[in-house]
Order: C-alpha cells, then structure tokens, then sequence
C-alpha cells in the first residue's frame, strides 16, 4: 500500500509520531513543514480538525524538531499543502478511524453508528461517556499508517475551505515569535569576520586595534580562516565585527568585473548542456521569430537579517534556526562537525521569511562551531545587513533565448528556449554548501553544480515548456558550472525569468499576427482549467486594450506553476514615462480544493508583490571585491507607499486535489508588468529590473 501514500507517510508510518491527545484536552500535531509566513501551520491544523472532527481551537501545532516532529525534508516548491497537507489528512483519518473501530468494539456495535463532536463519541445521538483523551490509547496509535481509512468528502467538510485566524500572528505581533527575539540562559553574542570568499586566506589579524574600536570585553574564536568574536554585549561584538573587516589581511581573494552582475556574461560560458523535449526538423514556416530576455541575480533581502542560536551542553548540540529543513541542516551539521547526527537537535523558529535559500543554514553552522569551542553558553549569531547582502546565496542570473517557427494563422508550430544559468539549488543537503565550512583548516569540497530533474519541476527549465498547444516543444539547457557568486534556492525557481520571457514573447506574436493578447493565447490553450483563469482575469480587468504608446499599459501573464501545480493568470494597469507605477492588479488562480481562503489569498498577494520588486527594481550589483548592493539604497525593494490595488479571485474547484500556489503568481506578475510596460511604451524591454535608465534607453536608443 505504501506507493499510494503520501512520501512524508512513507518516511514517517506511525501514528504517534504525528498525532496524540494531550490531558488538557488538547490535539498535539507534529508536522515537519515549517511556518515561513506562509500560514501552513493554521491549513495543517484545519486539515487536523476536520478530519478528527475537533474545533480548530484544540489543535496545538509542532513543526519542524527534529527530536519531536517527522521528517518532512524542506518546506519547499509549494508542496506543503499536496504533501504534508494529504498526510495530516490520512493521518488523522486513520486515527479516527481506528479509535471509533476500538469504542466499537467495546460498545458491541458497527462504526457505522458512532459519530464524533468535538472530540466527544456519540452513538445515535447520544453521549457515550468516552472522547479522544479518555479511550484514544486503546486503539494502539504506536503503529504504522496503512491508508486505508476513508477521508471526509469536501462536501462535508465543515473546517477546511472556511477563512481561519492564522495560529502565528498573535506571537509575531507581540514580538514572541521571532529567533531574533529568543533569549536563553548563559547567552553570549558573536558576529563573523567573514571570509570574502572560497580560498582567501587570512594572512594577518590586527587584535588590538580591534579590542580599542570595540571598546569592550569579548573573546575571539578562530578555527582556520573562521573567525568570531563572541561577548555577553552585542553592541561591543558588533563593533569588533565592523573593526575586524578593516583589521584583517587576506590572501588569495578573488577579483570581479562589473559585467560578471549581467545575465549575458553567463552566455558561452563552460556549461552542463541537456535538452527537454525533443529536437526534430523545424517544420516549413512562412516566419521564424526571435528574441532573448534576461534576469539579473537577485537576492532575497529579507527584511531581518540571518540568525541562529545554539549551545552544546553534555554532549549534545542543540541549534535553533529558521531553515526551510531541519532535519537536512542536521545532517548537514553533522557532515561539518564531525558529529553524529543523533548528537544534534534542531528546532525551528520563526524568522523574517526563507523565500529558498538564504543565509539561515549559513548562520546556523555559524552558531553551532562557535557553540562547539565554547561550551555550556548558548550562543547567539545575528548576521549584519552588509553581510547578509554580501554572503547570502543568490537566485542566479538567467539569459533566455526563445525563437518560434510560425504557422500560416500566426501562431507557433516550432518553439525552442535557449536557456543560460547557474544552479538554482545548492542547499545544504544537496552538496554541501555551507558558508563557514569553506573557511575551516580542511574545507568541504565545492559543491558540484546540479539541477532539479525535470521529475522535480526543474530549476533553470522550470515552466520553461509552455502549456499552450504547440505541436513542437524543446528546452536546450546550458548549466553553466563557473559563477561569480554563490546560487541557490529562490522563490519559484526559474519560473519567473521563463514566464516573464514566455509571455512577453506571446505578446510579441499576438502583435505580429495583429491580434489580441487574451485572444491570441486562448485560440492556443485547450486545458479547460487554464482557459479558466486566463477568461476570468479578464473579465476582473475588464479587458480592452487601447493604442499602443500613450503612457498607459495594460499587460496579461499566465502559468500553471511546474505545469502541474496551481494556475494562476494576472493582469496589471500601470503608467510608464519615465518611470512605473503600478496601478491595478487583478489575479485568478485555480489550486484545487483550497484548506483557507484568507491564507490563500495572502500568498497570491504576497507573490505579486515580491515579482513586483523584483521585475522592477532588484538587481545584485558587483564591484572588485565583490557584492556593492550592501544596503537598502544599493538594494532597492518595492515600498509599501508603491503597492498597488490588488484583485484576486479563487476559482471554486474542491473537487479537485489541493494544488501548491505560494509561488503561482510569481511569473505571470512578472510577464504582466513587462507586457504592460511594452504597451504603455509602445516599445518592449526585455531585460529585468525595468529601471528608469532601461525605459530611457528604450526611448532614446543610441
């Protein structure tokens, strides 16, 4: 029975190890998934409720601890809902289910009479004296899932589907929730003196020039080219941190060229090549168009920088941090320190949002080597903003280039991406890139340059195949192996870079062929769920394009995010002379039986609004000693006074299974604010970030 489960069911068959009944009449949940702002904690505990039939208001939630909680991986690719989310479902399920077959069995009648309110067993009706806390440990819940409990319908479901208070926002408000916040006994602080890069070595270290800046108490931790300065005052360590970097002389550092920040520098670079589709002669064509559309590196600039606690007490490290993955940052611990991994416990809390990879697994081997050289302390890591900006691994820089063979009506019936990019997932877990590692006396080997498989949605291909009805369909992918900066996870992968380049080059043909946009894509699009959201965004914008070139635009983008999870269409109204600002967004998505509207809601918007920083203004700049975007004026993200109105509607579907959507609206928001820039323009630019030198170089070419 197992290949029908849920995998986070497979890796974790008992029961127990995810639901029991606690004696203040509560419902303890232990889920691997962590909270990353996304509200998964609140859909898995509605998911809970309904199935055992409990008010949401019992459910307790434990996510992400490696000595209480499953191994759920990472909280990745917009699978908390289909995974986790179907295993809290059959898990709960099964517990019901096998609870009510004991009380059956006891009270000499079928299942079938018993029925459960809030927890309580009734038989016809009427009470039996029995509920979860007082007969749930006669079922023998220490045994393995076997799927076979029937779930609820969706149309019973009286929780799920239902807007519910997000469980995390209380403790955020308060200022409870956050690491940053966490204090524990014998606390010290450190900060890093960070390694500018793989291979510099430190050749000299002014210590009493730092001891005077720092103006205070602190001991320095050194292990090879790793170094820390650890003190119970933060200002004071801070100090010797910002000293340190002025202080210290490195050998070996590498040198970078402006040019190395621009997706074409990544153009015939040495590369790991392999095609997705296959590659048979282009058919006979009236016209064969192209164009190449590119994204910088960008980073994830959360707004609190990196941190990590962890103390090493008896023998057993303990570390709290907020990785996307617990139990991968054990085991990746475990390879660096040299430890078993049974020796080490981490536990989640809450940070300012992963969105992939950032510097949380980074800060957390930080907190952990210190901890290791300094006992029986809890050891406290914050990074600072210049080097969370700095050192954080980066969503790669991509160059698309797309050419389509066009058929008599206009349409394509050859289309081929030529794809440029670094790896767009180096976690951890996957290879071993780990900041601090690099600068131990015997560094890690650097990691080897991977993809996801096409199985796995891929990374530089990912909705790099158009969904549209097009008879010839093929992918040449260039990995290229040699980059200026660390890669890693980002919010969508490459769906965004492929999006944006998809639709934009959509547009572009609908006005070759002197046709609609909506139009133009709908005569291309047969998947009837797709053709949904594409006819009901329009409808929302009211649809109806004006002339070209007058200052204002309006744009479309679509995507069905990995071409199997949610859908998502969004239309954007802005005005561009010199620069942009956004107006009107109006999104449609369609992911299946939704758990809580209001949540679902959030991360549509919230992934409109990050695109839109992203397509309009973000970009990681270089200068010869590296990273130059160091601050929030280098650095620039959408403001909250620049948000625009934003639209969104749920496509009723809960006859369909729950489909991933925190990354749906990434690309297509994307695609609609070029598209929409194209419009007001009247002329296209297809590199991001649409800042206002491009929009002038596009008005004033030469």
């Amino acid at each position: 029975m197992s290949e029908t489960l849920p995998l986070s069911v497979v890796n974790n068959r008992r029961l127990d190890r995810w639901i029991s009944f606690d004696a203040d009449r509560s419902v303890h949940l232990a889920v691997g998934k962590v909270e990353l702002g996304q509200g998964i904690i609140t859909a898995l505990s509605q998911i809970a409720a309904e199935e055992l039939d409990v008010a949401l208001g019992r459910v307790r939630i434990l996510s992400g601890d490696t000595a209480d909680a499953p191994d759920e991986g990472s909280t990745t690719s917009s699978q908390s809902i289909e995974v986790s989310g179907a295993s809290v479902r059959l898990i709960a399920a099964e517990v019901r289910a096998r609870v009510l077959d004991r009380l059956a069995q006891r009270l000499n009648c079928s299942p079938d009479e018993l029925s459960v309110e809030d927890g309580a067993f009734m038989r016809a009706g009427a009470l039996t004296g029995h509920d979860y806390w007082n007969f749930a440990h006669e079922a023998d819940l220490a045994r393995e899932a076997d799927g076979n409990a029937p779930r609820k319908p969706h149309t019973a479901y009286r929780i799920v589907g239902t807007n519910a208070a997000r469980l995390d926002l209380p403790a955020k408000l308060t200022g409870a929730a956050f690491i940053h916040d966490m204090a524990r006994p014998d606390m010290l602080h450190a900060r890093i003196l960070r390694q500018p890069g793989r291979g510099a070595r430190l050749a000299a270290l002014d210590e009493a020039a730092i001891r005077r800046a720092a103006g205070g108490a602190f001991r320095i931790v050194r292990v090879g080219d790793f170094v820390a300065f650890v003190g119970e005052d933060e200002t004071v360590v801070q100090r010797a941190a910002a000293s340190g970097q002025e202080h210290a002389t490195w050998e070996n550092a590498r040198r970078f060229t402006p040019d190395q920040q621009e997706a074409a520098s990544l153009v015939g670079q040495p590369s790991i090549e392999r095609v997705v589709g296959e590659p048979p002669s282009p058919p006979d064509a009236p016209e064969v168009v192209r164009a190449t559309y590119s994204r910088p590196f960008v980073a994830h600039a959360a707004l609190a920088p990196s941190c990590a606690l962890a103390e090493y007490r008896d023998g057993i490290i303990s570390v709290w941090s907020h990785t996307q993955g617990v139990y991968p940052l054990r085991q990746s611990l475990a390879n660096v320190l040299g430890l078993e991994r049974e020796r080490i416990i981490v536990r989640h809390a809450q940070g300012a949002g992963c969105y992939g990879h950032n510097g949380a697994d980074d800060v957390a081997l930080d907190a952990a080597l210190i901890a290791m050289q300094v006992p029986d302390h809890c050891i406290r890591v914050q990074w600072r903003r210049e080097e969370e900006f700095a050192f954080e691994p980066f969503s790669t820089a991509m160059s698309i280039s797309l050419r389509a063979a066009l058929d008599a009506d206009g349409r394509p019936a050859d289309w081929m991406a030529e794809i440029w990019a670094g790896t767009h997932v180096s976690r951890p877990s996957s290879g071993g890139n780990m900041l601090a590692a690099e600068a131990l006396p015997t560094p890690a080997p650097e990691p080897k340059p991977q993809d996801p498989p096409e199985a796995n949605g891929g990374g530089g291909t990912r909705n790099a195949v158009p969904l549209y009805d097009i008879p010839v369909k093929r992918v040449l992918h260039h990995l290229v192996t040699r980059m200026p900066v660390r890669t890693s996870a980002m919010r969508g992968l490459g769906a965004l870079p492929n999006v944006f380049a998809m639709e934009s080059f959509i547009d572009e043909l609908a006005e070759l062929a002197g046709q609609d946009p909506v139009a133009y894509r709908l005569a291309m699009m047969s998947e009837p769920r797709a053709r949904r959201v594409i006819e009901t965004v329009a409808r929302l914008a009211n649809w109806s394009r004006g002339p070209a070139g007058t200052g204002r635009g309006l744009g479309m983008g679509f995507s069905r995010y990995k071409n199997r999870a949610a859908y998502a269409a969004v239309v954007v109204e802005l005005d561009v002379v010199e620069e942009i600002k956004l107006r009107r967004v109006w999104c449609a998505a369609d992911a299946g039986l939704v758990i809580n509207p209001d949540g679902a809601r959030n991360q549509l918007e919230g992934g409109i609004i990050h695109a839109a920083s992203i397509t309009l203004k973000e970009q990681v700049t270089l200068g010869a000693e590296g990273v130059t975007s160091l601050d929030w004026d280098s650095y620039p993200i959408l403001r909250f006074s620049e948000v625009p109105e934003i639209t969104t509607e749920l496509i009723a579907a809960p006859e369909y299974p729950s489909l991933g959507m925190g990354e749906c609206t990434f690309g297509p928001t994307a695609a609609a604010i070029g598209n929409a820039v194209a419009h007001g323009l009247g002329t296209r630019i297809r590199a991001m970030p649409l800042t206002r030198e491009r929009i002038m170089e596009a008005l004033l070419p030469g």
